[in-house]
């Protein structure tokens, strides 16, 4: 029987990753926050710095002595997405979809039964829901989330049950948010019945939400595409009529594009 590969793990390469991580929402770090974020000595997370800097991946800015993001991070994301079709394919569908509604549109990816924002694109407006864009959020209280688990294979859904919700109450974001794991696994259903997800505040507060999947060429669901808006300004009502139809046509036709027989 094979080990895992988790045992094979080499500790020194784990850290620096997790250091590497740490930069995801930020846009500077000092070595002392770091050291406190990652439990690690000041020295060992310096010496981590100094390693990935002279590589390209981290620079230090002159002045404030804080670490960053290097051009080594972002031609490393540039790769990424040169080498995966879906994202190059999606991207636009994305602009369509943010041009058609004047919101914000998002390509969602399922890791480790949470959504990763691989790509989005906002339109030029003064009040619109933010980019997330390398963020990754819960499944539970995000439509693209929910389209990403619910639209899935019953042996992924399966997974998900045993590895998240079988743990207890699911987190509450806001006062709207499915916390009963029941009734979450019961909405799950309604959203593979409808073939779209959509979330009002279950995320965050005041922000609304529609998502549908996306298929390959074998019908497995790949992706999700999005559009998110602030709640004062779509209804439920114009969020079901008007959004819902645009994501999941955009959906369908990326689908297509994939492979998929609709």
């Amino acid at each position: 029987m094979r080990k895992p590969k988790a045992d094979y793990a080499i500790q020194a390469v784990a850290n620096a990753l997790r250091l590497f991580e740490e930069f995801r929402d930020e846009s500077e770090i000092g070595v002392a926050e770091l050291s406190r974020r990652l439990a690690l000595h000041k020295n060992n997370v310096f010496r981590l710095l100094a390693t990935l800097e002279d590589r390209g991946y981290i620079e230090q800015d002159a002045e404030t002595e804080r670490y960053r993001l290097g051009l080594g991070a972002l031609r490393l994301g540039q790769s990424y997405a040169r080498n995966r079709p879906l994202l190059a394919r999606a991207h636009g569908y994305l602009e369509e979809l943010s041009r058609m509604t004047g919101e914000t549109a998002h390509l969602g990816l399922l890791h480790d039964f949470e959504v990763i924002h691989a790509d989005g694109v906002a339109p030029d407006r003064m009040l619109l829901t933010g980019l997330r864009t390398g963020q990754n959020l819960p499944v539970h209280c995000t439509a693209l989330g929910k389209v990403l688990i619910g639209c899935c294979p019953e042996g992924q859904r399966q997974a998900y049950d045993r590895t998240v919700v079988a743990r207890g109450s699911l987190i509450a974001f806001t006062p709207t948010t499915i916390t009963d794991p029941d009734k979450f696994l019961e909405h799950l259903r309604t959203v593979a019945g409808q073939g779209f997800a959509i979330d009002r505040e279950e995320c965050e507060s005041g922000l609304c939400c529609a998502a549908a999947p996306v298929h390959d060429e074998h019908g497995r669901v790949v992706a999700a595409l999005s559009v998110s808006a602030p709640s004062a300004r779509l209804t439920e009502e114009a969020l079901l009529r008007e959004v819902c139809p645009r994501v999941i046509s955009a959906a369908e036709s990326l689908s297509r594009e994939l492979g998929h027989q609709l």
